[in-house]
């Protein structure tokens, strides 16, 4: 009996040592619960410490929610945290969708949450729209160029006003989706303008345009107006173009006329071979004359005197042609 009495008190000292322990652990966090109206059993903080759950955040969490009127158990606030949301930063968002009248429920700001989106800032958007510079300057240009229809480029700058549109949060493109169909309507705009000049008289056409074409559709966002902050004058693209064009029609009929006078240089060649093989004929032919005088000679058809008599004409005939020759010079003077 005296051993049966002491394991009994053994066991009694074991499970009232366990109890001190919770509650040196967790009194204070079940007495601000229960004093807030959000009660908490010592139980389930117990298991939330044995499944790696904060108590301290989910008991927080919870007190919030209660004192804002929000219906949240304690197992939705532990699943979500132990699927690596911020619990937090949900029952924030849900308050203060409460207070703005936006319609959120504990699901939707969960899959928001775990989707990696800030729950609590696109609320805070929601009710607070915030700017846009479009295009971004902290990613590259700060203009957006684009050039219209006389040539004239012109750089512009706007500003898109937007709110959050929470039912379109999950899956919605983001906000670089947003500047990039801004600046695609921009460029669009000038492009369609006939000059320049009417683009900077009013430069909220650009808006209109813009605004217009629903460029928020499939987005996470709602754009409440696009505003066109700056507005330059750029280079005159078509001009420049111009130039470009003439220099290469310039180089084109250059090469044209290279191509057109190695032809004639060709042909000029052609035609000087073609005179060569001529005189090599005449030649010839020439070379046939004493052959056929010998041939006539020897077949009695030309006597000796005729053929001296062809001599001396032949012989005159040079002695003149080298007398004209010598006295051209000399007229080709008196003309001059």
């Amino acid at each position: 009996m005296a051993a049966f009495a002491m394991v009994v008190l053994i066991v009694c000292g074991i499970i009232g040592l366990i109890f001190f322990i919770i509650l040196v652990n967790f009194f204070s966090l079940w007495l601000r619960a229960w004093l807030s109206g959000a009660s908490v059993s010592l139980l389930s903080l117990v298991g939330m410490r044995l499944r790696r759950v904060n108590p301290m955040v989910i008991v927080d969490s919870r007190i919030m929610a209660v004192k804002a009127g929000l219906r949240i158990s304690t197992e939705e606030l532990e699943a979500h945290y132990l699927a690596g949301g911020n619990v937090t930063k949900v029952v924030q968002a849900l308050i203060a969708a409460s207070k703005a009248n936006i319609p959120l429920d504990f699901q939707r700001a969960t899959a928001i949450d775990l989707a990696g989106r800030d729950v609590l800032d696109a609320v805070q958007t929601s009710v607070r729209p915030k700017v846009i510079d479009c295009p971004d300057p902290t990613k590259g240009a700060s203009t957006v160029a684009a050039v219209a229809m006389d040539g004239i480029q012109l750089k512009a700058k706007a500003r898109v006003t937007v709110r959050t549109n929470i039912q379109r949060l999950v899956g919605g493109a983001t906000e670089e989706t947003i500047i990039a169909r801004v600046g695609e309507g921009i460029v669009t705009t000038i492009g369609s303008s006939p000059t320049h000049k009417k683009v900077l008289e009013n430069p909220d056409s650009i808006s209109k345009v813009v605004l217009s074409r629903g460029l928020d559709s499939g987005t996470a966002f709602e754009i409440l107006s696009i505003d066109i902050a700056d507005v330059d004058v750029g280079e005159n693209i078509g001009a420049y173009l111009q130039i470009k064009q003439a220099e290469a029609d310039k180089q084109i009929a250059q090469a044209r006329a290279e191509e057109r006078r190695a032809m004639a240089r060709a042909r000029e060649a052609e035609m000087q071979a073609q005179v060569v093989e001529m005189r090599s004929r005449v030649v010839e032919a020439e070379a046939e004359v004493p052959k056929a005088i010998s041939e006539a000679l020897r077949s009695g058809n030309l006597g000796v005197l005729d053929y001296y008599r062809l001599k001396n004409v032949i012989a005159d005939t040079e002695m003149r042609d080298a007398i004209a020759k010598v006295g051209k010079p000399e007229n080709t003077g008196e003309q001059r």
